[in-house]
C-alpha cells in the first residue's frame, strides 16, 4: 500500500511563504539599524570627546618658541564633567608635546603616533581611533592644538580616551527595542495571515462539508452562490465531473437492467427446453437443435453486451493512432463473405483511403454490425453495396441493401438497446453499439429508406466520421 505523502495546508504555505522572507528581511533590517545606530552613537560621543579635548586645549599656556617651547596645562573639571553623569564610562586623558613628552594626564596611555587625515571629519586637526587601555576597549580622540602666548609658541597633542560601556549599552538597548518591535510586527502579520486564510477558505470548507453530507450516490451539481471568483473554475470542473459520472452510472444501471432482463429470457427458455427433453417430449436430436439455437442466441447477446460495455470503456480512452477505414471495411467484408455467398448477393464495394482517429476495434465492430445487419435483411439474390468516400474534413460510409426497409416508428427507437426490429433473430444491440461508437468518434449515423415511385427499394445506412487528412488515393473494384 502506497503511503500518502503529507501535504502542507494552505495556511502553512502562506505562513511559510510570507513569514520566511519577512523574517529574513527583519534580520537584515535589524542588523542594518544596529549598525546605523552604533554609528550615530559613535558620532555623538566622538563630538563629546572632541569638545573635551578642545576644553583642555583652551587652558594651555606656553613659554618659548617651537622646539624650545615649554607647555603648561590646567585641566578644568568641565572637560571631564560630561562623562561622569552616566556612571558607566571612564575617561582618560594625556597631554603631550609634539615629540611625545608627557605634560599631564595618564602616562600609561600610549602616545599617539598616527597621522591626521587629509580631510578630517571636523574643522580641527583631530583623529579618532580605537585601542585597548588597562584591559578595556577605548575610543580615543587626538587633537593637535596650537598653543600661542606672548611668551612663546608651540604644538600640543591632546588625547582623550573613553571606555565603550555606554556606547555598547545604548546600542544594545536600541537593538533590543528594535527586535521586540520587529517580532511584534511578525506576530501581527502571522495572526492576520491565519485570520485571512481562515476567512478565505471558509467557502472551501463549506463545499467540503456539503460533499461529505451528501448521501451515497448523490451526484447533483454543487450549489455555491457565495463562492469567490477564484473558486468558480473548481466548482464548474467538479460539476462537470459529477455530470460525467452521473451519465456513466446511469448508462451502467440501464445496461445492467436491460442485460438482466434480456438474459433472463434465453435462460428461461433453455431451462424449459432441457426439462422438455428430460421428459421425452421431443426426440433427442430436436431437443439438442432447439437448445443449440437458444445457446447461440444467448452467446450472441452476451458478446454484444460485452461489445457495448467495451465501447463505453474506450470512450474514456482517446485514440492516439489513426486507422485506414477502407482497409477495415475490406477486411470485414472478407470475413463476412460466406454469408454474402450463402444468399448469392450482388455485392459491390468501393472505398477510398480514409484515416480516422480511432481504436481499430471500434471501426471493425461498427463495420461488422452494419454490414451483418444489411446482409441479414437482404433477400436472396439481392443487391448490397458498400461505398466509402470523403471530402476535405469527413469520411462518408454508405451501406445500401435491397431489403424491406424500416417503418418510421421503428426508426425512432432502433438505436436504443434491445429494440431490434426482429427480436426472434436479433438481440437489438447491433445498432445501439453502432450508435455508441459513432457518438464516441464525434460522428453521426443515419438510417433512411431508399424510395422509388413511392415504394421502398431498400435501406441506406450512412455514417459520417471526421478525417485525419484528405488522401488523394482512390481504390475501386
Amino acid at each position: 500500500m502506497r503511503l500518502r505523502q503529507p501535504v502542507l495546508s494552505l495556511r502553512r504555505r502562506l505562513l511559510l511563504g510570507i513569514l520566511l522572507p519577512l523574517c529574513l528581511l527583519v534580520v537584515v533590517n535589524t542588523y542594518s539599524l544596529y549598525i546605523q545606530a552604533y554609528s550615530a552613537i559613535n558620532t555623538a560621543y566622538d563630538r563629546s570627546l572632541l569638545a573635551s579635548a578642545k576644553t583642555i586645549g583652551e587652558e594651555m599656556d606656553v613659554e618659548g618658541f617651537d622646539e624650545l617651547s615649554r607647555l603648561r596645562v590646567t585641566v578644568p573639571y568641565a572637560a571631564l564633567e560630561a562623562f561622569e553623569a552616566d556612571n558607566h564610562s571612564q575617561i582618560f586623558y594625556r597631554v603631550s608635546s609634539l615629540n611625545g613628552e608627557m605634560i599631564s594626564g595618564f602616562a600609561e596611555l600610549p602616545f599617539w603616533r598616527g597621522q591626521i587625515a587629509s580631510k578630517p571629519p571636523y574643522a580641527a586637526l583631530v583623529n579618532f581611533y580605537d585601542t585597548v587601555f588597562r584591559g578595556q576597549p577605548v575610543r580615543v580622540a587626538v587633537l593637535l592644538q596650537p598653543v600661542v602666548s606672548q611668551q612663546g609658541r608651540g604644538m600640543a597633542v591632546i588625547q582623550v580616551a573613553e571606555t565603550l560601556e555606554l556606547r555598547q549599552t545604548l546600542a544594545q538597548k536600541i537593538l533590543t527595542d528594535t527586535v521586540w518591535r520587529q517580532l511584534l510586527l511578525v506576530l501581527v502579520i502571522a495572526l492576520v495571515v491565519v485570520l485571512v486564510v481562515q476567512l478565505a477558505t471558509r467557502p472551501i470548507r463549506a463545499l467540503s462539508a456539503e460533499l461529505q453530507a451528501r448521501p451515497e450516490g448523490e451526484l447533483s451539481p454543487l450549489n455555491a452562490p457565495n463562492a469567490p471568483r477564484e473558486l468558480l473554475p473548481l466548482v464548474d470542473a467538479t460539476n462537470a465531473v459529477m455530470a460525467r459520472m452521473h451519465s456513466l452510472l446511469e448508462h451502467q444501471k440501464r445496461f445492467i437492467r436491460d442485460a438482466a432482463h434480456e438474459l433472463r429470457t434465453p435462460l428461461a427458455v433453455l431451462k424449459v427446453q432441457v426439462q422438455s427433453a428430460l421428459r421425452g417430449d421431443l426426440t433427442p436430436m430436436s431437443a439438442l437443435l432447439e437448445i443449440s439455437q437458444t445457446v447461440d442466441r444467448a452467446t450472441q447477446l452476451a458478446n454484444q453486451m460485452l461489445a457495448l460495455a467495451r465501447v463505453e470503456e474506450l470512450r474514456q480512452q482517446p485514440a492516439t493512432t489513426f486507422v485506414d477505414w477502407a482497409a477495415v471495411l475490406r477486411s470485414t467484408a472478407l470475413d463476412l463473405s460466406p454469408l454474402i455467398a450463402e444468399k448469392n448477393l450482388d455485392f459491390e464495394i468501393r472505398t477510398r483511403p480514409s484515416m480516422i482517429g480511432a481504436h481499430e476495434w471500434m471501426l471493425s465492430e461498427l463495420a461488422q454490425n452494419l454490414l451483418h445487419n444489411a446482409i441479414k435483411h437482404c433477400p436472396h439474390n439481392g443487391n448490397l453495396s458498400v461505398t466509402l468516400s470523403h471530402d476535405a474534413n469527413h469520411a462518408q460510409l454508405c451501406i445500401s441493401d435491397s431489403g424491406t426497409g424500416i417503418t418510421n416508428e421503428l426508426a425512432e427507437r432502433l438505436y436504443q438497446p434491445f429494440s431490434a426490429g426482429d427480436l426472434k433473430h436479433g438481440s437489438g444491440l447491433g445498432l445501439a453499439i453502432c450508435h455508441e461508437i459513432v457518438q464516441a468518434l464525434s460522428g453521426s449515423i443515419t438510417l433512411k429508406n431508399r424510395m422509388l415511385n413511392g415504394h421502398i427499394q431498400g435501406l441506406d445506412a450512412g455514417v459520417n466520421l471526421p478525417l485525419k487528412s484528405n488522401p488523394q488515393a482512390k481504390n475501386k473494384i
